[in-house]
């Protein structure tokens, strides 16, 4: 029989009719269990909360919990949801058309608790396509948060978190439609004295839908550039030029915009991102001059949630 962790899954679902069941599939095979599986079901039109619900009978012995929200509130407002109604001591996020492999949860927790991060992510595959080096990344040299800060190499679906540390963040941000995932690692990590790790092991599969990167191109550059200046406190009390990685980053965004506009033949999406790049540089380089850590998601110091700790 196989070992149960006081892991709480955490499932944002959205139009996942299609999907769903193979994800919680992926959840009630591994190797190690977790204690159950929370699923907010962000106001989908189509049938994903009873497929979801459907499913409780293949979980392995794992409680499947399956809640509604009214209207599409963004993957941020459900999974923080979803975060309010867990009972584990960590979580673990798994996007509702993604899978993990069999030992992820398993191997994940090893490193969990084999030293003191407050959060542990790892490599990943696209469908059969050949895996993502986050670890190489993450070991690049430098300071670890501002390389995440630089270059965003956390797959949210590998993620495994201390929902205590979660909730002391203010979890996720429900003001950013897009990124909202992105800007809570980056809050967990911002201290001198949050370590995290990143390891090579690909358990996890991603597939591409329509809320990946090349839809909702404008949004979530918008987005990102939001959080880009939400940390800049944050780079300067750390070693190496703040502005360097800023810059950095303003420009791999528009960069990124820029490609997923070429995938698309969007040409005036191109024209776009390509000529809002020098203003974004000059307005962000002007906003550091004057930085501010204004208050991030919904749930400040804890509040509103209910702590385990």
């Amino acid at each position: 029989m196989a070992k149960t962790a006081d892991v709480s899954v955490i499932v944002a679902a959205y139009q996942a009719n299609a999907t769903i069941a193979r994800t919680l599939a992926s959840i009630a095979g591994q190797t190690l269990k977790p204690k159950e599986v929370v699923i907010v079901d962000d106001g989908s039109t189509d049938a994903t909360f009873e497929a979801a619900n459907a499913a409780s009978a293949n979980m392995n012995g794992i409680e499947l919990r399956v809640f509604r929200s009214e209207g599409n509130l963004g993957a941020g407002a459900a999974r923080n949801r979803a975060i309010e109604e867990a009972t584990g001591t960590y979580l673990a996020f798994l996007d509702a058309d993604d899978e993990w492999m069999a030992e992820k949860l398993e191997r994940s927790m090893a490193h969990m608790e084999s030293g003191d991060y407050v959060l542990v992510g790892h490599d990943y595959v696209t469908e059969d396509g050949p895996p993502h080096h986050c670890e190489q990344r993450f070991l690049e040299s430098g300071d670890a948060f501002v390389n995440l800060y630089r270059k965003g190499y956390i797959a949210s679906s590998s993620v495994v978190v201390r929902r205590g540390a979660v909730i002391a963040a203010g979890g996720f941000d429900p003001g950013l439609r897009n990124a909202q995932d992105f800007d809570l690692w980056l809050a967990l990590t911002r201290g001198p004295d949050s370590h995290f790790l990143v390891f090579g092991d690909a358990l996890l599969r991603y597939h591409p839908g329509p809320g990946g990167i090349m839809s909702h191109t404008q949004r979530r550059l918008e987005c990102c550039l939001t959080i880009a200046q939400r940390y800049i406190p944050d780079l300067k009390r750390r070693p190496g030029s703040a502005l360097m990685s800023l810059w950095f980053r303003v420009i791999a965004l528009h960069l990124e915009a820029v490609q997923a506009y070429g995938v698309l033949g969007n040409i005036l999406g191109i024209l776009w991102a390509a000529g809002k790049c020098p203003f974004s540089l000059l307005i962000m380089t002007a906003l550091s001059l004057f930085p501010q850590t204004p208050k991030r998601g919904r749930f400040i110091d804890g509040e509103g949630l209910k702590s385990l700790d």
